[in-house]
């Protein structure tokens, strides 16, 4: 897998290896934040007393124009979602992949002379002869460059721009720009975009002379062949664009974040300097567990329902098979979007086994939060775990009336939090008061045990860096970017060996999460301001207030918002306990025993569980219930045909009936 065909996703702990999953947007030095709270309270909630230090993450480009920079995203997100991706399906449909590949390379090749000038610019000797040589083999036996002959030929690429050019000169961007059409840059690397378009011979090129009174002179038409380039480029892209704009909270501010590394002209040190950690770098290859039909996502359809009690509409993402199936409605981990890769690829996997597929958002996803939540702050199980169950409930009931006998028996499948979440409503279907809708099947894929555990790792996988020296911790920081940044242009396979220490991959999984807490923090205070930030919330100015919310742990979260919250909202003075309490899925052991129908899989080496975890889980379900795997992590193994088949497996009383199509 290309892991830069992905850039800008993060579906899972894992996404991690795609460029963008170095999330936030100008994650400076984060200060200390005091803990406000009582010792007392912090233990009942199950966490340890903080650390002082912080860790100090790279600046990004400086974005003093954010306003403008939203506003232009806003205008190239439409344009994407409402001209190039209906138009490019008309395109795919006409044009068929081999040809459009072929574009694609015969537009490269006649780049050619930009790259060949900053190659020797940049003092790239083999980079200006190996893209020599590919010219030439590529122009004579390639067909004027629309086979691309010289990567069979295993002759490497060297891309090169006058950004790139630019920067290994010394000049260090100040501004983020968001430019129309051609996306994120700043003022170094617009400049370098007016110089490569120079470099283009096809700018010299015009059937007509220049007349300096006539503006249409100014260009000659061959010129909007690059343009045409662009088109069909995109054609191919602009699925995972949308798709990523859809699913992030706020796609803008991981661009801009990843942009800077993305574009930063440095090699990285991939020399791994300590010992390395097998579970955190088994959770990394998480990432190849992706749907392998890239079709998939877009043969979705997307409806909402109406939750009463929010009067809002909440969105959700469905498969049917053509006849009638049993459905499985599929649950995210902390935070992710009903869109997020691994959501689409457990997605695919049932689907190709003859169930419809229903995905929706975490309950800790700003999309649950903002629309279905009744609640503000989701942190408390019984009532996150509920309004998911509701939530199910009327999307089942618009299902049935969308499409009345198309829907079999029912199965909710969670992974992660989702899992955790699933097994409440496993737990708690008997006791529901409510006409909620029973799950014939639920199947719970590496889900934690004690919440307060679980986040409590996430913290100390975040300040995994502080382990290093104050002298070299912020360049180590940079180079475990830069890392990233260059195995996002590698094609990797779940065999490649990821040149991380253990302290970089552990904090990598840390990273991930933190943005995730920065989303959930942001979408619960604009929704109900507790006036505990500073900064104020402004939708086209984030970054002060991202800022700020960068200082919160885990452990703060639940000390300074999630406890006051739930203390003023009916928990009282016991909220501390009450929800360390509701967190622990053994609160509701008898409930989960009672019900036949769970099937859970999970790791041994799962950095969520405890070893008194795993050892109740087999206390309390048999052999048929429970499956554990040697290793994999968190999520890392669901790329293993065993796990998939395990998976599978969960279902299989569940098989549906053979679809008949009318």
């Amino acid at each position: 897998m290309k892991i830069g065909s992905r850039l800008g996703i993060h579906a899972s702990v894992l996404v991690i290896l795609s460029l963008c999953l170095l999330l936030s947007s100008h994650a400076q030095g984060l200060a200390t934040n005091s803990t406000t709270q009582t010792v007392a309270q912090g233990l009942a909630i199950g966490f340890t007393n903080s650390t002082t230090e912080t860790v100090v993450l790279p600046k990004s480009v400086p974005d003093p124009i954010e306003p403008f920079n939203r506003v232009m995203w806003a205008f190239n997100k439409g344009l994407m979602t409402d001209v190039i991706k209906p138009t490019s399906k008309v395109y795919r449909f006409v044009v068929r992949k081999p040809i459009r590949t072929g574009i694609g390379n015969f537009g490269r090749n006649l780049t050619f002379p930009g790259r060949l000038i900053n190659n020797l610019l940049q003092r790239k000797w083999s980079g200006a002869r190996d893209e020599s040589y590919r010219f030439v083999c590529n122009t004579t036996v390639g067909v004027a460059g629309f086979f691309d002959v010289a990567s069979k030929w295993k002759i490497p690429k060297s891309d090169a721009d006058f950004g790139q050019t630019f920067g290994q000169w010394g000049w260090k961007p100040q501004c983020f720009l968001m430019l129309p059409v051609y996306g994120p840059s700043n003022e170094r690397d617009t400049l370098g975009l007016a110089a490569d378009t120079a470099a283009n011979p096809l700018f010299y090129i015009a059937p007509y002379r220049l007349n300096v009174n006539n503006p249409l002179t100014y260009l000659g038409p061959y010129t909007y062949f690059a343009y045409a380039v662009m088109y069909n480029n995109l054609s191919d892209s602009v699925g995972e664009y949308v798709r990523f704009s859809q699913a992030e909270m706020d796609p803008y501010s991981e661009i801009q974040y990843a942009w800077t590394f993305a574009r930063e002209n440095q090699v990285a040190n991939f020399q791994v300097k300590g010992k390395q950690d097998e579970a955190s770098l088994e959770t990394l290859e998480s990432v190849f567990f992706t749907f392998k039909d890239p079709e998939f996502p877009g043969h979705g359809r997307t409806r909402s329902v109406l939750i009463p009690a929010t009067g809002r509409k909440l969105k959700f993402t469905f498969w049917l098979q053509p006849g009638k199936a049993n459905v499985v409605y599929i649950v995210p981990g902390l935070g992710s979007h009903r869109l997020a890769e691994t959501s689409l690829a457990l997605a695919e996997l049932v689907y190709k086994n003859g169930f419809s597929a229903v995905s929706v958002s975490s309950p800790f996803n700003s999309e649950f939060m903002e629309h279905a939540s009744t609640v503000a702050m989701p942190a408390y199980l019984p009532a996150d775990g509920h309004d998911l169950h509701v939530a199910l409930t009327d999307i089942d009931h618009r299902l049935h009336v969308l499409y009345p006998g198309r829907l079999g028996n029912r199965a909710l499948m969670g992974y992660s939090m989702g899992a955790f979440q699933s097994l409440f409503v496993a737990a708690t279907e008997p006791t529901n008061q409510s006409p909620l809708i029973k799950f014939d099947r639920v199947v719970a894929i590496n889900t934690p045990v004690r919440l307060a555990f679980g986040i409590s790792k996430l913290d100390e996988f975040y300040s995994a860096p502080l382990s290093w020296p104050d002298t070299n911790r912020t360049d180590n920081i940079e180079n475990t970017f830069l890392k990233v940044a260059a195995l996002s242009r590698l094609t990797l396979t779940p065999r490649s060996s990821l040149p991380f220490s253990a302290i970089e991959s552990k904090f990598l999984i840390g990273l991930t999460f933190r943005f995730m807490l920065r989303d959930i923090i942001y979408s619960s205070q604009r929704r109900n301001n507790q006036h505990i930030l500073h900064r104020a919330i402004h939708n086209f100015r984030r970054e002060p207030v991202y800022r700020e919310i960068l200082n919160y742990s885990y452990e703060d979260y639940f000390e300074k918002f999630a406890i006051p919250y739930y203390q003023a909202h009916g928990l009282g003075p016991d909220a501390p306990e009450t929800l360390q309490e509701a967190g622990d899925l053994r609160t509701y052991d008898a409930g989960l025993r009672a019900n036949p129908n769970i099937r859970i899989i999970v790791n041994e080496n799962d950095f969520l569980l405890a070893g008194d975890d795993l050892a109740w889980l087999r206390a309390t379900f048999t052999p048929e219930q429970l499956t554990v795997f040697n290793r994999g992590g968190h999520l890392g193994n669901l790329s293993n045909l065993t796990v998939q088949k395990s998976i599978l497996a969960a279902l299989t009383p569940m098989r549906p009936p053979q679809p008949n199509p009318k």
